[in-house]
């Protein structure tokens, strides 16, 4: 499946790969990504495939995803990469990493960790959300976000969701994202990683402080299959820690990549 992405500095750079989770798409990534590649890097940011511009399918799984990331980094010839992953993005990039740990370089996985997780209301209220609004009655952004209010109070997760609407015309809207497909498959994004095999490589997890998608409790499975990880906290921080506390995700991340982190000491967990 050819990934539609975007992608920001000069080839031949130290490769950095961005993986957006669930319901997101690659514009989300657009500012980190740009500044990124001011130090120096090479940052590809693709669509997953039922997400933004990249086609669709109802074979929406891990292993289909994985394979996706593969044959995206084999098209574009990128060598040893770093990959940032968020939530789905972060469970497929620890897959990845674990099945093919010599094509990359080091790991960053941003609020997701190996286990199962139940359905999660919050996934099942947005495609609810979006399969009631009827787009050939819409002809203003505004009139999305305010059916959207009924499903979705939280303001930020229903700007996550907007990013998706997409203006054909000054009429007509369509939304990127093949949600009935996603639906399909909902189940299967809560699946574990069950193994054994162990990634050596430098590797990052960073929690949202508020958040529950990692626990203490998780923190044995990371450091059984990921040796040489830090599990590092943002406090005050939900499941969308890079957007609500983006300057300190950055300076930890740029300074992961760099190898040159300045602020570890205030936020290692034990």
């Amino acid at each position: 499946m050819q990934l539609f992405y975007r992608r920001y500095g000069e080839p031949g750079d130290q490769a950095v790969i961005i993986l957006h989770g669930l319901f997101g798409i690659s514009d989300n990534w657009v500012t980190y990504a740009r500044r990124l590649s001011q130090e120096g890097f090479d940052v590809l940011v693709p669509d997953q495939r039922n997400h933004g511009q990249s086609p669709r399918s109802d074979n929406f799984n891990y292993l289909a995803l994985t394979d996706d990331l593969f044959d995206f980094i084999d098209d574009h010839e990128i060598e040893d990469p770093i990959i940032i992953g968020h939530s789905m993005g972060g469970k497929i990039a620890m897959r990845f990493a674990l099945e093919n740990p010599m094509l990359l370089k080091k790991l960053v996985v941003v609020d997701i960790s190996l286990k199962a997780y139940g359905p999660r209301k919050q996934h099942l209220r947005i495609i609810e959300a979006i399969k009631s609004i009827n787009l050939e009655e819409i002809s203003k952004r505004g009139q999305v976000e305010e059916q959207l209010k009924e499903f979705i109070p939280e303001e930020k997760i229903r700007w996550f969701v907007l990013k998706n609407l997409h203006r054909l015309d000054k009429q007509k809207f369509e939304w990127r994202l093949h949600y009935e497909g996603i639906e399909k498959s909902l189940s299967q994004m809560f699946d574990a990683i069950n193994t054994s095999v162990k990634f050596n490589k430098p590797t990052l997890f960073i929690k949202g402080g508020a958040s529950d998608y990692i626990l203490l409790e998780d923190f044995e499975q990371i450091r059984y299959n990921f040796p040489n990880a830090e599990i590092i906290t943002i406090e005050d921080t939900s499941h969308w820690v890079h957007v609500e506390a983006a300057e300190k995700f950055y300076q930890l991340t740029s300074g992961f990549a760099t190898g040159s982190p300045t602020w570890y000491e205030e936020t290692l967990q034990p």
